[in-house]
């Protein structure tokens, strides 16, 4: 499988790039895409780190590929962390208004090219703030189960290394999950939380000792006088102010010790990153496992959130409907389900805080764009409802699997040399396409260039996507795909 790095050159995109490379993720086979911009200094850079990556890792890289447009993302797992950043100066808080205003309108073409252009089968990771903003845009276009924000998987890990280093145990052995909003919104979700070696009643003591007799009813007012003070020891000892945060309660940490790395000067990218590609790993090995991530509900939570809340356009007391962390089941084909017992009421009620939060940072930020698309005609009526809603062609993406299946014949000019056809080969069964016939043959004097004629089977969807990831290989010079012109093409056989 492939994986595209959308905004790959800023601080967190390099970051996975790196990661992604160095933890071989991807075989020698496999590609990864770097994407830029057009004309800007990013456009320039992904050649750059092109080079320094190959430089580095050669011997086990993937084929590292350049993009410069949206229409040119092409991959099966899409890492979206393109756009604006929270600052990272002393005295500097992050505003989510600026951060939705610039990068709602980033991820909203990148959503509509990946919609147009792509497969309809990508799995996409969102890693651009607001998390949450990001997988409304791109689950309304791309099927809400294909898209999923790293957000709360980031928080859970950082929540997990608190409890781990109170306990005094490696993290690897502590559970738990932190769902809401990415950010001070944030929701441990105490009653998740497992500790291997500790019975119920074992851990029920340990919980309440870590909790030191709070609920989650006093954390954002603990949030903002933890700001207040640490604002003001910094101000004489950056180093003090971190020794401050190690007194405080686990999940008190998990907020203020991200948000004092920004005050400091520094940013967070190597862990954004390596929670990212943990997510990427489970997608590209094929398992089932339950992380927590941003998703666009639909009624999954049943009445686990306390009181009436709906996000955007549910009836009071009715099913939430709106992008949420939350604890799921993640596969190689996106998120399948949500795994959430009953809350205990003091997190059910800052689920609910959370979940209107983001409903109205999401409605505010994709009004504009949802009326002007309703005025154009854009997508009329294959959309979801509302960002983060069902789609109209059901839960799954709007794929568009482009009807039925026919038959056509790819013609492929590249180098005659090894590992030309293992490429060719690795981009149609990643995809789940078969060839129904093989042929190659050396079409000039010296037998360095030669051309693949293969037959096979797909949608005019997935063959429009399977000649854009053909025509990208660094080994092929061109591609053209035709329909078969007799129904023969589909019944050959391969030779060589």
């Amino acid at each position: 499988m492939d994986v595209a790095v959308v905004g790959a050159t800023g601080d967190v995109g390099r970051q996975v790039c790196t990661q992604i490379v160095e933890r071989r993720v991807l075989p020698p086979t496999a590609r990864l895409q770097l994407v830029g911009r057009a004309g800007g200094a990013s456009g320039r850079a992904v050649h750059g780190l092109r080079a320094d990556l190959v430089d580095a890792y050669d011997e086990h890289a993937p084929l590292l590929d350049v993009a410069h447009s949206p229409e040119d993302v092409t991959a099966d797992v899409i890492v979206v962390a393109a756009g604006l950043t929270p600052p990272a100066r002393t005295g500097a808080d992050p505003d989510r208004r600026v951060l939705a205003a610039t990068n709602g309108a980033v991820l909203a073409e990148y959503a509509d090219a990946i919609a147009r252009h792509g497969s309809g089968h990508e799995v996409v990771v969102v890693v651009t703030n607001p998390v949450e903003l990001g997988v409304a845009v791109m689950a309304e276009r791309l099927g809400r189960h294909r898209v999923l924000g790293m957000g709360a998987w980031l928080d859970t890990l950082r929540f997990r290394r608190e409890l781990a280093v109170e306990l005094g145990v490696r993290r690897h052995r502590v559970g738990g999950f932190v769902g809401g909003q990415h950010g001070e919104d944030a929701v441990p979700l105490w009653s998740t939380v497992r500790v291997s070696g500790l019975d119920a009643d074992e851990r029920a003591r340990a919980v309440a000792a870590l909790r030191r007799g709070r609920t989650l009813d006093a954390l954002p007012d603990e949030i903002a006088s933890a700001k207040t003070e640490l604002a003001r020891v910094a101000a004489e000892d950056m180093g003090a102010a971190f020794d401050l945060i190690d007194t405080w309660p686990a999940d008190l940490r998990l907020v203020t010790r991200p948000w004092m790395t920004h005050q400091s000067g520094a940013k967070t990218p190597a862990g954004t990153a390596s929670a990212t590609v943990d997510l990427l790993e489970v997608i590209l090995d094929g398992r089932e496992i339950v992380v927590a991530g941003q998703v666009a509900l639909d009624g999954e939570l049943g009445g686990r959130l306390a009181g009436p809340t709906g996000g955007r356009g549910a009836p009071d007391g009715g099913p939430f409907r709106g992008v949420l962390g939350v604890p799921v089941v993640l596969g190689p084909g996106g998120w399948t389900r949500v795994l959430l017992d009953d809350l205990p009421d003091d997190e059910a009620r800052r689920l609910t805080d959370a979940a209107d939060g983001v409903g109205r940072m999401v409605a505010a930020s994709t009004a504009p764009a949802d009326d002007a698309r309703s005025a154009g005609g854009e997508r009329a009526g294959t959309g979801a409802p509302a960002p983060g809603a069902s789609t109209a062609t059901g839960d799954r993406a709007p794929s568009g699997r482009g009807g039925a299946e026919t038959a056509w014949v790819a013609t492929v000019h590249g180098l005659d040399q090894p590992g030309t056809l293992t490429a060719l080969t690795g981009v149609f069964s990643t995809r789940g396409v078969s060839f129904d016939s093989l042929a190659t043959e050396a079409v000039d004097d010296d037998g360095r260039a030669g051309r693949i004629v293969v037959t096979f089977r797909a949608t005019p969807r997935r063959a429009r996507a399977l000649e854009r990831a053909v025509r990208r290989l660094a080994t092929v010079h061109a591609v053209v795909v035709d329909p078969a012109p007799h129904p023969e093409f589909s019944q050959g056989s391969t030779t060589g």
